[in-house]
């Protein structure tokens, strides 16, 4: 049985946060005019105030009343439709625990100056000493005010992502950005806690694009892959608009299939992350020779342990004295547990997943209460160290060269089979501002922000390259990062490779359209041509060649095997694949094209892609259900199909004796994309469940998958 990604949010708690406030603030998306739907709700809903309006990536006004007044508004015509389900998240990766690595400076004599970088985050700390110079506005798209500042305690769970994120690009204090004179815009999108909705980070986009940035950053993200969720699409209108936007590719690896929306958008430039050359500590039961995979928290101190402790588990034992203690993710508060265990006397806490794979993720510490370190462990670690309960357990230290980060989110996109990430940059142990301080932080979100301040560098230094250029010139000069075996690691897993900023500034060459991405193939014998443009920046001829790859049965290039450039003009040039689909296993096959340039003896890899056939991708990449906003009595659904399909279904079950209870959703030929649907509230009964998604593929194959279910 293949493994079925989704994510699914119950949120069922829209009217009870509406009647519980004075005042609640909803999206709402419309056909037509925006500015006359203003005159109109302003005219008849006098109770209901416009904050906002947008119309440049999606047609909708933000709204503001109380509850009873906007509910009055269910009956107007032109709402497509009510948004306030929180589906977008930052994308923590744990605590780094060598805080000496930062990412590596770069010399040039640009800094960024004059240009505006966008921050669609949680916001950003602007009065912390190396940035407040350097801050020059923004907006709060989540209590839509002209105030983006992080989240503070007494407002809910106070945030420091954003803060973390426009110190790479920009600090300029203590600590230095990437481009330390470059102008930060900060869009708050996210709100307590990181979390936000999918209208909101539209929301912010636009305004981001209203105020007219140079760059768009963001470091967020959601589950579904595929290329034309609504974010993903509002991306690409930006970079239409002449924006470049960066994006982390997420936290959600080392599987294929894992990168999400917006990553997605096939204009962004998709970021993921490289581990750099640091120590990872670990944990080694001697008697069993096992070695755990630890991921430190965000928030949390070092895991820093030189004894050997025992293990127990942390809800069942009085006092954990000495002692390490051990939870299962739920409800609680990753604080809470650590407060617990170190009330009790725990050394240090582990939480592990309750689903599969590993768990990252933070604390929320500002206040230094916790002392003691809190770290993540997948669930299948988790009840191994269960049944070793009162066992000794050892901490060693893995010394890890510059490769891939485990966490970064792998490729290729569904629907389309692009290749993301489109790069590569440093996402663990980065050093960068919190509010009141600093802190080093791992993930895909460190690493985005490393290319947006290398695209600030490159936008000073040519103020006359278009996104297009932009993008290219990074992704020519990338590094391809290699495996302990000395193999290329896949395009799906680092695009072109690590970016290298400083010969991105100075490079003689520019390798227009060089990912070669040739879809899906289904017939028996298929070709695909590529146009690929090279430009000589030099004032000297280039000579280039082609390294001939390696015979593969099945696939058969056509390549120029040598040709040259004029200085200062471009060359185009076809490549040629030959596909013999019978000679080759179903699913993913990827590499490299070598390209060399003779005299400054420089190599260029393009890296390529296509399916064969078919894939193991998730069938169902995203579902969402909740309480049909401005309705007390109707349900609303929707899931996001990667393929064609026979039928989706969930079924109900009790989960303490899985009787079943009854049909949640059911579609028959789902189209491939977003699938919405409602379901009226007397059909469904309240109370927790199994949900059995149930997955019919269109040649007949069956993928089953569990998950809690929550009807209130």
């Amino acid at each position: 049985m293949k493994r079925i990604i989704f994510f699914l949010f119950i949120f069922l708690l829209f009217y009870s946060n509406v009647y519980a406030s004075e005042l609640e603030t909803v999206i709402i998306e419309v056909e037509g005019n925006v500015d006359e739907h203003e005159e109109y709700i302003e005219k008849n809903h006098p109770f209901v105030e416009v904050v906002a309006t947008y119309s440049t990536l999606f047609n909708g006004l933000a709204i503001q009343g109380k509850a009873e007044h906007l509910k009055r508004m269910h009956t107007v015509d032109f709402i497509k439709g009510v948004h306030h389900v929180q589906d977008y998240q930052t994308l923590p990766a744990g605590t780094s625990e060598e805080t000496k690595i930062q990412s590596a400076p770069i010399t040039s004599d640009v800094t960024g100056k004059n240009i505006k970088v966008a921050v669609i985050d949680t916001g950003v700390d602007y009065n912390h000493p190396d940035l407040k110079e350097n801050f020059k506005g923004g907006q709060d798209l989540v209590d839509f005010d002209e105030d983006p500042m992080e989240t503070l305690p007494e407002e809910g769970m106070p945030t420091n992502h954003g803060t973390h994120v426009a110190g790479i690009i920009a600090a300029n204090g203590e600590m230095q950005g990437i481009a330390p004179d470059a102008s930060l815009y900060a869009y708050r999108a996210l709100g307590p806690g990181g979390f936000g909705s999918t209208v909101h980070v539209l929301a912010a986009l636009e305004q981001a694009v209203q105020d007219k940035v140079d760059i768009i950053n963001l470091s967020l993200g959601n589950s579904v892959n595929g290329p034309d969720y609504p974010t993903s699409v509002a991306v690409n209108k930006a970079v239409e608009l002449g924006i470049p936007v960066v994006i982390a590719n997420g936290n959600s690896g080392p599987d294929p299939w894992t990168v999400g929306s917006p990553a997605t958008a096939a204009d962004a430039l998709s970021v993921g992350a490289v581990q750099a050359p640091t120590s990872v500590p670990y944990l080694y039961h001697e008697g069993e020779r096992k070695a755990i995979q630890i991921a430190t928290m965000q928030g949390a101190t070092s895991w820093d342990l030189t004894k050997d402790y025992k293990i127990v588990q942390g809800d069942k034992a009085e006092e954990l004295n000495g002692k390490i203690a051990l939870f299962q993710r739920d409800v609680t508060t990753f604080r809470d547990y650590a407060l617990e265990a170190q009330r009790k006397g725990a050394v240090a806490v582990l939480i592990y997943n309750n689903e599969p794979g590993p768990l990252y993720g933070g604390i929320e510490n500002n206040d230094g209460a916790i002392k003691i370190p809190v770290a993540g462990i997948s669930e299948e670690d988790g009840e191994w160290l269960l049944n070793k309960s009162e066992e000794y357990i050892a901490t060693n230290h893995q010394q890890l060269d510059t490769t891939i980060a485990d966490f970064s989110s792998r490729g290729p996109v569904t629907v389309n089979w692009e290749i993301k990430p489109d790069i590569t940059a440093p996402g663990t142990a980065i050093k960068s501002t919190v509010p009141g301080g600093y802190e080093s932080f791992n993930g895909t979100s460190m690493a985005a922000p490393y290319v947006t301040g290398a695209i600030a560098l490159l936008k000073e230094a040519y103020p006359s390259w278009d996104v297009e250029k932009i993008y290219s010139a990074l992704q020519t000069t990338a590094e391809p990062l290699r495996t302990e075996a000395g193999e290329f690691h896949t395009p799906s897993t680092q695009g072109h490779g690590l970016i290298q900023p400083e010969q991105a500034l100075n490079t003689r060459t520019v390798i227009y359209d060089g990912t070669l991405e040739a879809g899906k193939i289904t017939e028996r014998h298929e070709e695909k041509q590529f146009n690929v443009t090279i430009e000589n920046l030099s004032d000297e001829t280039q000579e280039f060649t082609f390294e001939y790859p390696k015979q593969q049965s099945g696939i058969q290039w056509q390549l120029p095997l040598s040709f040259t450039v004029e200085p200062k003009e471009k060359h185009e040039l076809k490549v040629q694949l030959k596909v013999s689909s019978s000679r080759l296993p179903d699913g993913v096959h990827e590499g490299f094209l070598t390209l060399k340039e003779k005299k400054e003896n420089k190599t260029y890899h393009l890296p390529y892609l296509f399916v064969n056939q078919s894939a193991d991708q998730p069938k169902i990449a995203g579902i969402e259900f909740d309480l049909k906003p401005f309705s007390e009595d109707t349900y609303s659904y929707n899931l996001y199909a990667t393929e064609e399909l026979k039928s989706v279904a969930i079924d109900l079950y009790d989960p303490d004796i899985l009787t079943y209870r009854g049909n949640l959703i059911e579609i028959e030929e789902p189209t491939i994309g977003t699938n919405e649907g409602e379901i009226p509230r007397y059909k469904l009964t309240p109370g927790n469940y199994i949900g059995r998604l149930i997955v019919i593929s269109a040649d007949g194959e069956v993928q089953i998958g569990e998950m809690p279910i929550t009807i209130e």
